[in-house]
């Protein structure tokens, strides 16, 4: 499973989802997110170590809790998987009306 595979499977889960957003609004410690959540805290915890396995969450030590942020690089790696398989899509659909054009020139 490639790198940005793992991600959009980790970001399947509609709680993962969350918890991702509301990460793209700033740093947050796990209470602050269960504080939101209608999850428990551990839960948000093993939620919180997927999205971090997969690169798409980091997390600093701040006095004595931890916060969690977007990792920028990792979300950068996934923009970029997503931005090719655009480029991929618009290319073939490109391909696709030349050769109808074409059809209906030579028609």
């Amino acid at each position: 499973m490639t790198n940005a595979t793992a991600m959009l499977t980790a970001l399947g889960d509609p709680t993962r989802q969350a918890i991702f957003e509301r990460l793209t609004d700033g740093p947050l410690a796990v209470g602050q997110l269960a504080d939101v959540l209608p999850i428990s805290r551990p839960a948000v915890s093993q939620h919180l170590k997927v999205l971090k396995e997969v690169g798409l969450v980091a997390d600093r030590q701040e006095g004595t809790r931890r916060l969690y942020s977007v990792d920028p690089d990792g979300l950068a790696k996934l923009r970029a998987h997503l931005d090719g398989f655009w480029e991929r899509s618009l290319a073939a659909f490109q391909q696709h009306a030349n050769r109808e054009a074409e059809n209906d020139r030579n028609h």
